[in-house]
């Protein structure tokens, strides 16, 4: 699999919006990213959650590099993660979907082995931010993210609201500072 970069995902909003970060003078003011949407009934006509991420990341002012649709089939998500994290214009992967407790649900199961360092703190921090807008279902998922190489990973659940949720209120706000701190040397 070849990431492929878009002309028409180059859309750039000021790198000021990322205000939480501003202080870190080392991170780098857009981030290469890969979208990749784990589904076994989504197309890209309907796949609103790839969408979503991939719109709230060009509004910060983040490139797309490449947005793709892979089944509920661990091999093909492990084959788009290890292409993504070997693509040099990649510096963060943003999975969505298989988080659940579904049989056909293995995102993290692929995911934890892959990952030379897991951030514990994503997971937790969203099913806390979910729990006061959703209850108790919160605990349903199984949010995750690490580092793999020079790449940083985030997996959230397939539901758009979800995918705001995470993007917005955890993502975004680290993105920059988090790719920094994974690629420095």
């Amino acid at each position: 699999m070849e990431f492929n970069e878009s002309s028409s995902k180059d859309a750039v909003s000021p790198a000021s919006d990322q205000a939480d970060n501003r202080h870190h003078t080392d991170d780098r003011p857009r981030v290469g990213c890969g979208v990749i949407t784990v589904s076994d009934t989504r197309t890209r006509a309907d796949d609103r959650s790839g969408a979503e991420i991939e719109r709230l990341l060009l509004e910060a002012g983040h490139r797309v590099v490449d947005r793709r649709i892979v089944p509920d089939a661990s091999e093909q998500l492990r084959q788009a993660v290890l292409t993504a994290s070997a693509d040099p214009r990649i510096d963060a992967v943003l999975i969505t979907g298989g988080t659940g407790i579904a049989p056909r649900d293995q995102t993290p199961e692929v995911l934890e082995p892959l990952l030379e360092v897991q951030l514990p703190g994503f997971g937790e921090l969203f099913r806390a931010v979910s729990f006061a807008a959703i209850g108790p279902a919160a605990m349903l998922s199984r949010a995750v993210a690490g580092r793999r190489g020079r790449t940083v990973v985030f997996a959230m659940p397939g539901s758009t609201n979800a995918v705001r949720t995470a993007v917005e209120q955890l993502i975004l706000p680290v993105l920059t500072h988090a790719v920094a701190q994974a690629q420095q040397n």
